[in-house]
């Protein structure tokens, strides 16, 4: 990312639709016939894996399998396997802006089982298969748990009730195995599924000009096949359930800090197979995207370690981690990657040199740059630097029009005046319009900006449960005079394509 260009961030949830979530159907390639349109070279993803309690897609039960909301049901009719007549006087959702992940987890498994069998009573069977065969390495398993997670009820792993199942006892899960047999096959189809739509999809944005930027968060669920089968790997007592587990210390955010629950990785485990799991990990995501975004970087570096059970962050402590050693491994294996670093929070020199020793750019927050009226802060734009991703925000910061409201008026004072913002002109535009002009190479507006959207847009408050991830736009939203805002900003800015 050593030229000037551009993209948005905008996730495939959010797209619009009349199924009650984004997919990647007609409108996901219409997003990227808009960033064509204005120019931009970048679509900045959340990640795509499955989403787990909460709704997050930073608590998924697998680090690898797709999001099967994000399968397209128009695409499964043109395919013959399923009916239009099957989607009329579905209830998905009474709002368009609003995705009810309860209601449409209810309303699309009867139509995804109707797509799955029709598709193994096909000639496709044998695509299927193949695909089945080249992403055994975690497919396989996947399925087995997601099959055996229903068999009890849906709930977490650690609450099977089942100690043998639990621990993989090998008699109890091949019995599981052929009593769900059907279940099992019915959790491969759909990644087969989802990893074809989106191939599609990825190939089209591509051969337009557009290139993926996805998210990897650094941890996963308590709740997912990797802690299942590979306990080892993580900080786990005898029944899988966390010792330690992850967030973030107190702040001037949040005095109780952030309480994550993710478990903690056993990095000398790790080390000792040479960190075969995060090579996978990452090889498995570039299968995915163009750039990869690792969330939460300074845990690599040191990560707040948390007592098991606890309720808030507080009582957490430093530990190092495993530092360049693990990207030394990940180069030697993959060669040089396309990776974004996550250099957020509470960034110290140790930090600050694991960033330098792997040379990938790190992101700076405008909005973050203008509590301080000195023009002091590390995220005012005229201390970035060239080797950096610049943001308004990300999906964890307010929505410019409601960061904005909730300045006080002296520092509403100080972004005007610093951003040059002309009379009568939105804050979204003025602030969008410094973005682009900032030195850092690469610049990423965030959708609900471009889309001059209210407060309530936003699309995670962190350490909450319940009202996050669920904003989508609507077609209208995106008028000709938003294209064009776009547009001269990035061509006036020189981050245009040659």
């Amino acid at each position: 990312m050593d030229k000037r260009a551009s993209g948005v961030l905008m996730h495939i949830s959010s797209l619009p639709g009349q199924y009650g979530i984004g997919s990647f159907g007609q409108a996901a390639y219409d997003f990227v016939d808009f960033l064509e349109a204005s120019h931009q070279s970048y679509w900045q993803l959340l990640p795509l894996t499955t989403t787990s309690y909460g709704d997050s897609p930073y608590q998924s039960f697998s680090a690898v399998a797709g999001n099967p909301h994000f399968i397209d049901l128009d695409m499964l009719v043109e395919a013959g396997y399923l009916e239009k007549e099957d989607l009329v006087g579905v209830d998905f959702g009474s709002d368009p802006e609003v995705v009810d992940y309860a209601r449409i987890f209810m309303v699309r498994r009867p139509l995804l089982e109707k797509a799955v069998r029709a598709l193994l009573e096909s000639p496709a069977t044998a695509n299927f298969e193949r695909f089945k065969q080249e992403n055994r390495a975690w497919l396989l398993d996947y399925a087995d748990f997601m099959a055996f997670k229903e068999h009890f009820d849906n709930r977490s792993l650690q609450e099977w009730g089942d100690d043998a199942a639990i621990q993989r006892d090998s008699v109890r899960v091949a019995e599981l195995r052929k009593e769900l047999s059907a279940v099992v096959t019915y959790h491969q189809v759909v990644q087969y599924f989802f990893f074809s739509q989106w191939a599609a999809l990825k190939d089209y944005a591509n051969v337009h000009g557009i290139e993926i930027i996805g998210d990897m968060p650094i941890y996963i669920s308590a709740d997912s096949v990797e802690v299942w089968t590979q306990p080892h790997l993580f900080k786990l007592d005898p029944d899988c359930k966390p010792r330690y587990i992850a967030g973030v210390p107190p702040d001037n955010f949040s005095a109780t800090g952030q309480l994550w629950g993710n478990p903690i990785y056993d990095w000398e485990a790790h080390k000792k197979e040479d960190y075969a799991w995060w090579i996978f990990r990452i090889q498995e995501s570039f299968k995915l995207y163009d750039y990869l975004r690792i969330d939460h970087f300074k845990g690599f570096s040191d990560f707040w370690q948390i007592p098991g059970g606890d309720e808030t962050a507080v009582r957490g402590k430093w530990v190092p981690g495993p530092g360049y050693d693990l990207f030394r491994a990940v180069k030697e294996s993959l060669g040089d990657l396309n990776i974004i670093a996550e250099d957020l929070g509470n960034i110290d020199e140790k930090a600050r040199q694991l960033l330098a020793d792997c040379g990938y750019p790190g992101m700076k927050i405008m909005e973050f740059g203008f509590y301080d009226i000195k023009g002091k802060s590390i995220d005012i734009p005229h201390h970035y630097t060239a080797h950096s991703v610049a943001y308004t925000g990300t999906h964890d910061n307010e929505v410019v029009n409601g960061w904005y409201q909730n300045l006080t008026q002296e520092q509403r004072d100080y972004t005007d005046a610093y951003i040059n913002r002309r009379a009568g002109e939105p804050i979204t535009r003025a602030f969008l319009r410094t973005l682009f002009a900032t030195v850092s190479d690469t610049a990423i507006a965030t959708m609900q900006d471009i889309l001059d959207k209210p407060a309530s847009s936003r699309m995670n408050l962190p350490n909450t449960v319940g009202q996050n991830w669920k904003w989508r736009m609507v077609s209208e939203d995106l008028t000709e005079d938003k294209i064009e805002f776009l547009k001269d900003i990035t061509e006036r800015y020189n981050r245009g394509k040659d």
